[in-house]
């Protein structure tokens, strides 16, 4: 297929991405840096205000956590989703995608339900004894790291996934045959050939969780809010829009230099799992 081909194929892709996505988000950068006037004065409100701050930081490090529990949850089912065969594979695979077929509305609804002071949570420790009253889960941020977890730990496990199939079983015959057990095995071998899919996992999730609305709407408190909750205020409810497209600059320039930072670390064939 000749490249003038491939182009015409590929240009009702790239002109919905340029219009959904990409004349948005100059419209915001424009709206941030002429409205009122000439000016950069949004960006220093950004800088210059601790309460602004405090909110990117906290946002960062939600991500952060968010990100590194993925990681810890996310890599063993990853490791047993590749090494299971026939219906137990499919039944976990099944188990892995179903979530994602759901809206993150419903999926945080249930989180919502679940840390309400009667809720099931604070009713079994109740039944159980562990505890005389109920405690406060909801509005907290542990229950937006909890929930953001739950919802963005299939795009941490199939990346992960992926890469670990990729590993041929003969890497691993030949290390036993070396002498090396199964925990040696796994520490100079497998972990260092899947280490792609954790960072192409972790990147999905880091990017993903730094924007995230709904679940933090719904399950954090106006005093733990993150960027994305700000941003909507500063919309709907203080109407200043140049100050909210200036964050949102922000955050889209942050964003842009850390994928710029990993796809120079990595090549893109290996960030999708290929470790060949």
């Amino acid at each position: 297929m000749s490249g003038l081909s491939t182009l015409l194929l590929l240009l009702p892709f790239f002109a919905i991405i340029a219009f959904v996505f990409v004349y948005p988000i100059l419209q915001l950068l424009v709206i941030s840096i002429l409205e009122p006037h000439p000016t950069l004065d949004n960006y220093a409100r950004v800088v210059e205000n601790p309460v602004h701050m405090r909110v990117l930081m906290r946002t960062l490090w939600t991500a952060t956590l968010v990100t590194a529990l993925s990681v810890i949850l996310g890599f063993p089912v990853a490791y047993y989703m590749s090494r299971a065969k026939g219906t137990v594979a499919a039944l976990v695979a099944v188990c892995v995608i179903l979530p994602l077929w759901s809206s993150v509305l419903v999926r945080t609804a249930a989180w919502s339900f679940l840390f309400q002071r009667n809720g099931l949570i604070n009713s079994a420790l109740m039944s159980l004894g562990l505890t005389s009253q109920p405690f406060k889960l909801l509005y907290t941020q542990s229950a937006v790291v909890i929930a953001m977890t739950h919802v963005l730990l299939p795009f941490m496990i199939l990346p992960i996934y992926g890469a670990l199939r990729s590993i041929p079983n003969d890497y691993g015959r030949a290390a036993a045959v070396l002498g090396a057990t199964r925990l040696r095995t796994f520490l100079e071998v497998i972990l260092p050939l899947s280490l792609p899919g954790v960072v192409s996992g972790s990147l999905l999730v880091f990017l993903t969780a730094i924007g995230f609305f709904i679940t933090p709407a719904l399950l954090g408190s106006p005093q733990e809010m993150m960027i994305s909750t700000l941003v909507s205020k500063q919309i709907r409810e203080v109407l200043d829009w140049p100050f909210a497209a200036a964050l949102v600059g922000v955050l889209t320039v942050f964003v842009t230099l850390l994928a710029i930072v990993f796809s120079k670390t990595l090549r893109f064939d290996r960030l999708m799992g290929n470790a060949s």
